[in-house]
């Protein structure tokens, strides 16, 4: 894929030069190597002079205010809502992708508006939401514009959210996440095969990621696991998978199992039933995960948030609206007074 070099196009500086005159892109694993006017597979970051740029910073697709739990993130600010935005192009290339419209993007000047980081934060702000979500493809691409746009609202009082795949290099990664507030990684299966066959990708970089997370950052962290029928929802996977998220990143990390419905590559499949989400759920929660979710699909008990302790409801939802909260501002259960881990103030 060839770009015309554009002076406009915003600089980058996670990338080296190559002694056969290729520069390398150092944002994911990936590690794209680039002769000059070539792209990389994300689309949104190619070499222009000689250097790695970034093509979209100021370009946004699918400005919507939504409910933070759409995220999803049940225990982030649960009940308030995000102004959700994400840009075109992907790092993986996942034949399942449920948001293929926007991360295949090709017709970046029709499907793109322009939207500066400050915009961005305020209108955020003149909205009512309390935090920013980049969302719809992931913003590990679109780095810059992300992290200008979390510091942006941060000064105007709003926090950030990334919702990726955490498939992102250890040297951009500490850049990446230094201004978000919460992220939820899409954790796509348990199981090394999945991710070469159908992302075009691998698992230890996402491991890699999440252990960075948990461990040595205080950005609050919520899982997704989008369950395909007879490809990532077997017991043996989701087995290792939820012990895997207990050993190494504690038993108060939520998950959430999510209902895949066909789409982009993968038309012939089913939708997933409601029982493969409630067996899922059932196999965390008896491995140690405190709170597992349901997602895409009405289910009133696995959208609950339950106390730890006694057992009671603290946060009640339908769909992606909460109905009734009863929890403390530091997680704490009015009944028992157990804290649940989360971020509710």
């Amino acid at each position: 894929m060839q770009i015309t070099p554009d002076t406009s196009a915003f600089p980058t500086r996670h990338w080296h030069a190559l002694d056969d005159g290729r520069v390398q892109c150092d944002v994911c694993p990936r590690a794209c190597k680039l002769h000059e006017g070539q792209r990389g597979l994300c689309f949104v970051r190619g070499r222009s002079r000689g250097r790695i740029v970034l093509t979209t910073h100021g370009r946004a697709i699918g400005f919507r205010a939504d409910p933070i739990e759409k995220k999803p993130l049940y225990h982030f600010l649960p009940g308030s809502r995000t102004l959700s935005f994400g840009t075109a192009g992907c790092n993986l290339a996942c034949k399942f992708c449920q948001n293929w419209d926007m991360s295949k993007s090709r017709e970046m000047d029709i499907m793109q508006a322009r939207a500066t980081p400050e915009e961005l934060a305020m209108a955020a702000r003149d909205q009512g939401c309390a935090s920013v979500a980049f969302t719809y493809n992931d913003p590990v691409i679109f780095m810059e514009y992300a992290t200008d746009t979390a510091r942006a609202c941060h000064q105007a009082g709003v926090r950030s959210v990334a919702v990726t795949a955490g498939y992102i290099s250890p040297g951009a990664r500490e850049e990446f996440f230094a201004p978000m507030d919460a992220v939820n990684v899409d954790l796509k299966a348990f199981d090394e095969a999945f991710y070469w066959e159908l992302c075009g990708g691998h698992l230890e970089p996402v491991l890699d990621t999440l252990r960075y997370l948990r461990h040595e950052t205080d950005i609050w962290l919520e899982l997704t696991t989008l369950l395909i029928p007879g490809r990532n929802d077997d017991d043996q996977q989701l087995q290792a998978m939820t012990r895997w998220v207990v050993d190494e990143l504690g038993p108060d990390v939520p998950m959430h199992f999510s209902a895949f419905h066909p789409d982009w590559r993968m038309t012939d499949l089913p939708r997933t039933p409601l029982a493969t989400l409630q067996r899922a759920r059932r196999i965390a929660r008896d491995n140690g995960v405190r709170h597992a979710y349901i997602g895409n699909v009405h289910d009133a008990e696995g959208s609950t948030t339950w106390c730890r302790g006694c057992g009671a409801a603290l946060v009640v939802r339908d769909g992606y609206r909460v109905i009734r909260q009863d929890v403390g501002a530091d997680g704490q259960c009015p009944r028992c007074g157990a804290r649940c881990a989360g971020r509710f103030a």
